[in-house]
C-alpha cells in the first residue's frame, strides 16, 4: 500500500541553507518554490530577511530545477546569504507552482520589512479573483 503524503503540495523542504552549501543540498531538477535571504544581526539576534521569492520547474526545459535557479542568482543578486526550498510532489502542475509564487509575492510585496529583488506585478488570475462578480456562491 502506498504511503500517504503528509501534505498535498509539499513533498520535502529545507530551511536556511547557507549559500556556499547550495550545490550539495538540492537534487537536480527539483521543482517548487525557493526563497533567498540575507542574514542580518539586530540587537545581537540573527534575522533572515527575505530578498527574493522564486519558482523552478515551470519552464520548458526545467533549467536544472531549484538548484539551477538558485545558482543563477549568484550573478543576478549579490545580496543573499541563505536560501530555503519547498519541493512539490510530482503531480503538482506548473500552474499550481506559479499560483504558490503569486500567493507568496502577493503577501510579501508590500511588507516594508522585506526588500524583494523581484517586484513583478503578480498573477493576472489572482487579481481577477478580486472582482465582485466572482464572489457569488455557485
Amino acid at each position: 500500500m502506498p504511503r500517504q503524503s503528509l501534505l498535498r503540495l509539499i513533498k520535502r523542504w529545507k530551511r536556511y541553507v547557507p549559500r556556499k552549501d547550495r550545490a550539495g543540498t538540492v537534487r537536480r531538477n527539483t521543482r517548487g518554490v525557493y526563497v533567498l535571504y540575507k542574514l542580518r544581526t539586530k540587537k545581537s539576534e540573527l534575522h533572515y530577511q527575505v530578498v527574493y521569492i522564486g519558482v523552478a520547474g515551470v519552464g520548458k526545459t526545467g533549467g536544472g530545477g531549484i538548484q539551477g535557479r538558485v545558482r543563477t542568482h549568484d550573478r543576478r543578486i549579490d545580496d543573499w546569504s541563505h536560501f530555503s526550498y519547498f519541493e512539490v510532489h510530482d503531480n503538482v502542475t506548473k500552474e499550481e507552482i506559479l499560483e504558490l509564487e503569486a500567493l507568496l509575492l502577493g503577501i510579501f510585496s508590500d511588507d516594508g520589512r522585506i526588500k524583494l529583488a523581484n517586484k513583478q506585478g503578480g498573477s493576472r488570475k489572482l487579481s481577477q479573483l478580486r472582482k465582485p462578480s466572482l464572489w457569488k456562491d455557485n
